[in-house]
């Protein structure tokens, strides 16, 4: 066991007592993210409010090597932010202030702990929005966006927050600040910007964020198609893209989904499809009507068997709502369930589709599929009873299988959610061991005596020599899925 002791006499001259938890009561609302199946109490809880405290902190933590875990609003949901008892829990949810708003620029100054929505409801009036728009926007932060590289339903055509972010600054364990990026067009030296962004708070914790704005577009107008195989919806993704459109945001829903959905939010959508796309077109009035009529015949020509546009404003936020609020309308169909996270080529969509099909009568779970379909990003859902013997490990094992598809067809083990603890084994399947070490070496580079969220995102070689060995005899739990491919 650490002893916190000494860090907590020397937390005491600068910080507040209120924000120290030492209570097993105080410390337990901390005890997981977003990612619900693993809980491990934190070994001590703090909440400072200013970047000098911050600095400090981990400059003691440094000292005495104790660990330290960034925590932002706790909505992730890959382990990103599972504490540890032996480590400190860094929480940021005080820093929650839009610092500067440079309208002539089109920036916004914003601390780690604002809302993601907040931004673009600050801005409303100046007819610009904050583009990335994670389905948690509402209570998401942005410093916990740019630690996973968070997309949403819009990062089709406007792209990921490393796309939406042009400055940093972040504190090192050594309770350094770094400014990286900067609000010129470009920066010298090596993209740091970029590595930060999905780094999970191994490299630094983010204290401030320098965001773009991007104008409101003239003109917007949703498509919902509806399909009789998901297979052809998936078919009709890739030409809607091989049209050379690129939507907004290109959704997709299996029937399982669709029917969750539509009982929670009464968006209309239809319950006898198999699939369906919501299309979201935006520009110029003369762009998104010339788009519309595009979309349209080659979703018909595709197979779609309805195709309706939004006639307003109102039905146009109808036909999203029931998107936005897939998850937790799955919540209502089992006790429990498992999101996942991957990305694949688009052609692959039906045939990974159907995999995760084969493995859905394989394991015995029902899953239900909701998906960014523009860019290949899969979320499937599975359901799942945590009170059932074996339920929770099946749900694991198949959620590992999904990944290890994704990557049989070219994918990745994640696409905007993280490698956190939940896919750490995943790790050794995309990357070789001579990857992994550059990949420990950049992290000892800012990092060496390996404080900063210890445990996540890169596995240790002797991790994966022995989940290889354990995947060559298939454990307890056999992969046929995988096998196929």
């Amino acid at each position: 066991m650490v002893d916190f002791v000494p860090l907590i006499l020397r937390l005491k001259k600068y910080l507040p007592e209120e924000h120290i938890l030492l209570r097993d009561e105080q410390r337990v609302p901390y005890e997981c993210d977003g990612l619900t199946l693993f809980k491990q109490k934190p070994g001590l809880v703090l909440l400072p409010d200013t970047v000098a405290q911050v600095q400090q902190i981990l400059k003691d933590a440094h000292e005495l090597d104790i660990p330290v875990i960034a925590r932002g609003a706790g909505t992730g949901l890959s382990g990103g932010a599972t504490p540890r008892e032996d480590a400190v829990l860094l929480v940021l949810s005080r820093f929650n202030r839009i610092l500067e708003i440079d309208e002539e620029n089109l920036l916004a100054r914003v601390q780690p702990g604002v809302r993601n929505l907040a931004v673009s409801e600050a801005v409303a009036d100046l007819n610009v929005f904050y583009a990335p728009d994670p389905s948690s926007q509402i209570a998401c932060s942005v410093g916990g966006n740019v630690a996973e590289n968070s997309g949403g339903v819009h990062c089709l055509k406007y792209g990921l927050t490393v796309n939406n972010v042009v400055a940093l600054k972040v504190v090192t364990i050594q309770g350094e600040v770094l400014e990286i990026g900067s609000a010129a067009p470009d920066a010298p030296g090596y993209d740091l910007l970029a590595l930060m962004h999905g780094s999970e708070g191994l490299l630094g914790v983010v204290v401030e964020v320098l965001v773009k704005l991007t104008p409101k577009p003239q003109a917007i107008q949703v498509l919902l198609a509806a399909f009789d195989d998901v297979g052809k919806a998936g078919q009709a993704v890739a030409n809607i893209i091989a049209e050379g459109i690129i939507p907004a945001g290109l959704e997709m829903m299996d029937k399982p989904a669709i029917q969750a959905a539509e009982a929670f939010a009464h968006a209309g959508y239809p319950l006898d499809a198999e699939a369906i796309l919501i299309c979201e077109l935006d520009g110029s009035d003369s762009e998104v009507e010339a788009e519309a009529k595009a979309v349209t015949q080659v979703l018909t020509v595709s197979g779609a068997t309805t195709v309706r546009t939004a006639g307003n404003a109102a039905e146009r936020q109808l036909f999203w709502a029931g998107r936005k609020s897939a998850f937790p309308a799955v919540g209502r169909l089992s006790p429990d369930y498992y999101c996942m996270d991957g990305t694949i080529p688009r052609k692959h969509l039906a045939a990974v589709l159907q995999g995760i099909r084969r493995l859905s009568e394989h394991y015995g779970l029902a899953v239900a599929n909701v998906f960014h379909a523009g860019d290949g990003n899969l979320h499937p859902l599975i359901l799942f009873d945590s009170e059932q013997p074996g339920d929770k490990q099946k749900a694991e094992a198949f959620g590992g299988n999904i990944l290890e598809l994704c990557v049989q067809h070219g994918g990745t083990i994640t696409g905007e959610h993280g490698v956190g603890i939940e896919k750490i084994n995943q790790m050794c399947i995309q990357f070789q061991n001579l990857e992994l070490q550059q990949f420990h070496a950049l992290k000892s580079a800012f990092d060496a005596k390996g404080l900063l969220n210890p445990g996540k995102a890169i596995p240790t070689l002797h991790r994966c020599a022995e989940f290889g060995a354990m995947h060559v005899h298939h454990g307890e739990m056999p992969h046929p899925e995988i096998e196929r491919f």
